[in-house]
């Protein structure tokens, strides 16, 4: 997710200012808690032995045994940096992919830096700040299917005061810049380059036709004016991170759709049960976040139309090789504000997706199919018929998956899928610190999700009123650096219902601090980040990390420079910097090439004129190579 989205606000930090949680500072009752886990907090996780870090035996060496390994990094790590460049380790080498506003489609006109391009063109061009991405391979040709996740208004439309829409064609401009992209890439004798007029090439906006599937199709409150069946939607929205199905389509994730929604002063429609305290637990409002839709397209005016947010907040599954297909977004997954969806099969090859909800406080979800995977055979229903759980982390690194079902939510099943977070709260999931990207090992039975940060540990509920006191994977309170939480299902499936856990690492600074927020004791000065947001294994079981934080280089944060991509080894725990992104970005979606010698990475919302040098700085995908052409990773 942004660091920056809209108005300088993060999107968590929207909510809050308009959704302010009770200012309940229970202390007395963290401290007792924490004491009473003394054994747990000062040895076995982070700050002393470094067992649970490292791992014990249930998830790998002993601190003395990973420092002791051989590191399996082929390249020299690098310092941080505080510029408006990308840098990448020696005898490597990186060049632009394409950027924002890039002629995409026949028809598209060129970018233009005193507009930031027409309407007209806006749905032929290549979107703004690329999120998650993933590479397919079809018919000898290679297509990146690519999110959109925001628009940044105020270059969008640099003519209007403060970026804010004064017409139909301004919000036009807006929704088609968001979305997705498939395009097709071709490497060449100048490099990778995209495939002018191929017939791949595809934007996916706001306004896309898509089929609604799943258990909650049809109910009355996914029910509209415009489609009072229940069975069709328009656009996919605030696309953050990704995910591949084993049958080789897309898996784009809507993560806060919240902001694009307002309301005018008409005459309300009547609202069903539940939705205004859906609208409470999932933060929309009258004024929404600068977007202005509900002001001259009425779908997202809730006073007309209170239902169609419950339209939004759902995974969509995209064929990237049949541009004529219509994207189908999958209730079954359940409807929060989703941040990847990492799919994996099971032994007896149900699919299995795991899913966080990337808001301070809310919850980790898995989805089991019931139907099983066979390669050749149809895979209708596969991500429509199965059960929707949750996580809970115990103290005593176990874990188990909890079936959000009627019976155990009170909730039919269709409400239980629009409303996934009150669900969770009603079964007493454990609250996370920012839940973003999940990642599965190829060469172990363990899966990985970045917990980001969350200020709001032990100060205050989430939205939902939920205790976020310290807990297990989450130890420490107003949490400014992040961590990474790591799992081992039982009987070494992914569908076991219950699981052991540790943390890889707990992101911190060193230098400055002393105890829990110097980090895990796999962090040190030349390798400190903070906000681990994306992630992704390569196929020798190394994974990389890349941040969305803090990048002001000052006191809690000195000397972490600007965000980064770092690798991580699971076997030793060993963590080194990769590269380092422009001043004011998110590095942000990663995926490699078929012969794994070319990794394409994002570089979303940089600051200053990157990457070009022109008036507007233009989110792009960066190509990295090897100077000797050699595998990365």
């Amino acid at each position: 997710m942004s660091n920056t989205i809209l108005n300088e606000l993060s999107a968590d930090e929207w909510d809050e200012q308009n959704f302010p949680r009770a200012e309940e500072n229970e202390f007395d009752r963290v401290v007792e808690r924490a004491i009473s886990r003394r054994g747990f907090l000062g040895g076995a996780l982070a700050f002393g032995s470094g067992a649970a870090v490292m791992g014990t035996g249930i998830l790998g060496l002993t601190a003395s045994e990973a420092k002791a390994s051989v590191s399996r990094f082929a390249f020299t790590p690098i310092p941080t940096h505080t510029d408006s460049t990308v840098h990448v380790p020696e005898g490597y080498n990186w060049k632009i992919l394409t950027s924002w506003g890039d002629p995409l489609i026949e028809g598209a006109e060129a970018f233009n830096d005193e507009t930031g391009g027409s309407a007209a063109s806006s749905d032929k061009v290549f979107g703004e700040n690329t999120d998650g991405m993933e590479n397919f391979v079809y018919q000898g040709k290679q297509l990146l299917a690519i999110n959109h996740e925001f628009a940044t208004r105020k270059l969008n439309l640099p003519l209007n005061e403060e970026g804010i829409p004064k017409s139909a064609e301004d919000v036009l401009k807006l929704q088609n810049l968001q979305g997705a992209s498939v395009i097709e890439v071709e490497d060449s004798e100048n490099g990778w380059q995209i495939v002018k007029g191929s017939r791949f090439n595809r934007r996916i906006t706001h306004n896309t036709p898509m089929k609604l599937a799943g258990p909650a199709v049809g109910h009355p409150l996914m029910q509209t004016a415009a489609d009072p069946a229940g069975v069709q939607s328009l656009g996919t929205f605030n696309n953050c991170g990704s995910g591949k199905t084993p049958w080789g389509t897309y898996l784009t994730c809507e993560e806060n759709f919240n902001g694009y929604f307002g309301e005018t002063d008409a005459a309300p429609v009547a609202r069903l049960d539940g939705v205004d305290a859906g609208y409470k637990r999932y933060g929309l409002s009258k004024d929404g976040w600068g977007y202005e839709y509900h002001k001259f397209d009425e779908r997202f005016d809730t006073a007309k139309n209170p239902n169609e947010p419950h339209r939004m907040g759902w995974i969509v599954e995209i064929d990237p090789t049949d541009p004529t297909s219509t994207p189908v977004k999958h209730t079954a997954l359940g409807r929060f504000k989703h941040e990847n969806a990492e799919a994996v099969l099971a032994p007896d090859r149900r699919v299995v997706v795991y899913m966080g909800d990337d808001e301070r406080g809310e919850f980790m979800y898995r989805f089991v199919s019931n139907g099983v995977y066979t390669p050749g055979q149809s895979t209708d229903g596969l991500l429509d018929d199965g059960i929707l759980y949750v996580a809970k982390f115990n103290d005593d690194l176990t874990g188990e998956w909890l079936p959000l079902t009627p019976q155990s939510t009170g909730m039919d099943a269709a409400e239980i899928l629009i409303f996934s977070r009150l669900a969770g709260s009603a079964v007493g999931a454990t609250t996370m610190d920012r839940p973003e990207w999940i990642s599965t090992n190829p060469n172990e039975v363990e899966a990985y999700c970045c917990l980001t940060n969350n200020k709001n540990r032990g100060v205050k509920p989430n939205a939902g009123g939920d205790d976020t006191s310290v807990n297990g994977p989450n130890p420490r309170e107003t949490n400014n650096y992040g961590q990474i939480v790591r799992w081992r299902p039982h009987n070494e499936d992914h569908a076991s219902d219950t699981f052991d856990w540790d943390l890889y690492v707990m992101a911190g600074n060193p230098t400055v601090h002393d105890g829990p927020n110097a980090g895990s004791d796999n962090i040190h000065a030349g390798n400190m980040f903070n906000s681990p947001d994306g992630m992704a294994f390569d196929e020798n079981g190394l994974v990389w990390i890349q941040t969305d934080g803090n990048d002001s280089n000052e006191g809690d944060f000195a000397g972490m420079g600007n965000n980064q991509m770092l690798v991580g080894d699971p076997v030793s725990g060993e963590i080194a910097r990769f590269m380092t992104g422009p001043n004011g970005c998110e590095v942000t979606g990663l995926t490699w090439s078929a012969d794994r010698r070319s990794m394409f990475v994002g570089i979303q919302h940089p600051g200053g004129n990157w990457p070009d040098g022109g008036k507007l700085p233009r989110s792009s995908v960066i190509v990295i190579k090897r100077d000797d052409d050699g595998v990365i990773g």
